[in-house]
């Protein structure tokens, strides 16, 4: 793979660490990468852990093929080749993880998990970009494509990488490149609908006071066992999902709220809630902890993911946090 410049320093840096031998030397300079490279995985990939995984698998395969480099691209150009390819191998190992592109709803993914904001890549405007392209929503939508489709689809519109480097890198030709990208665009317009697909202009946006203040809201309403005022923050078209179980459903917030009733929350025993306003996948989010008869803590529960218009909660994507250890939320408060 080329890039259109000359070798720089950091170029010269890479290839003397590659050549060195040195593996601790080399992990050094590659590590500098891993935050950009693990949110590339999870666009692929849907699943944090996988994401972890695979990341630590460029790593080695960058081990293995150090003397490959000289300094034609960028070191950072270099890892995402590998990385890409990577998940694609993956991907191909777990078709399975491939959902039908028919407008499935999101519990399609039942592999999906949620992302945590602490390792967004701490460059300012790789993070700003990364926001709007790790929500759930984007998330969810990337996974109707085929992986090889999803890839043209990162690399070209997320990242902005031209179409001969992309070709390049996924051993494709320019045309096919082409081809699969303006597939992908039609795919994620049906996903997506009222999205701009611009990708690598970076969102502003973070959390408003209003956002803010329906969160803080939720938890109220769980804290007091509320359920008229938890009603009220659901918009009447509310889409609902629980992963990993299967189904998203778009339902009245008075049937949702009347669904959560009957499957035990809000009795006795499943009353005693607290919470704690968050963001995860840097969307507003409420971890909910739930204390139950005989034990002295308020226990991890779940973790719900809000998408907020107007003042209302129009979706909502609850996780089971038991699992989530790299949340790095209090397992108990």
């Amino acid at each position: 793979m080329t890039d259109a410049r000359p070798p720089g320093a950091d170029e010269a840096t890479f290839i003397a660490a590659a050549r060195s031998g040195d593996p601790a030397r080399f992990a050094l300079i590659t590590e500098r990468h891993r935050r950009e490279l693990l949110v590339h995985c999870y666009r692929m990939l849907a699943n944090y852990e996988d994401a972890q995984d695979l990341t630590q698998e460029t790593f080695l395969r960058a081990w293995h093929k150090r003397e490959s480099f000289q300094g034609h691209a960028t070191p950072r150009t270099w890892l995402y080749r590998i990385a890409t390819n990577a998940c694609l191998d993956f991907l191909d190992k777990r078709d399975n993880r491939t959902p039908v592109p028919s407008g499935l709803p999101d519990s399609e993914l039942p592999y999906l998990q949620p992302y945590p904001d602490r390792m967004l890549p701490e460059d300012p405007q790789d993070a700003a970009v990364a926001r709007e392209t790790i929500e759930l929503a984007f998330i969810v939508a990337v996974q109707h494509l085929p992986p090889r489709q999803r890839a043209v689809f990162i690399l070209r519109d997320v990242l902005g990488w031209p179409a001969p480097k992309t070709a390049e890198a996924l051993d494709l030709t320019v045309a096919s490149v082409t081809s699969a990208l303006q597939r992908a665009r039609v795919t994620m317009r049906t996903q997506l609908p009222g999205r701009r697909l611009d990708w690598r202009s970076p969102a502003t946006h973070e959390l408003s006071s209003d956002e803010r203040g329906v969160v803080q809201s939720y938890i109220d309403a769980h804290q007091r066992n509320d359920l008229d005022a938890l009603t009220s923050l659901l918009r009447d078209d509310l889409r609902f999902a629980m992963l990993p179980d299967p189904g998203t459903v778009t339902t009245t917030a008075k049937d949702a709220v009347d669904g959560w009733i009957s499957g035990g929350l809000f009795q006795p025993g499943h009353d005693d809630w607290r919470g704690i306003a968050t963001t995860v996948n840097r969307m507003p989010a409420a971890a909910l902890y739930l204390r139950t008869p005989g034990h002295p803590e308020h226990r991890l529960f779940a973790i719900a993911l809000l998408h907020i218009v107007d003042g209302e909660i129009a979706e909502l994507t609850g996780f089971d946090a038991t699992g989530t250890p790299w949340l790095d939320l209090p397992p108990a408060l």
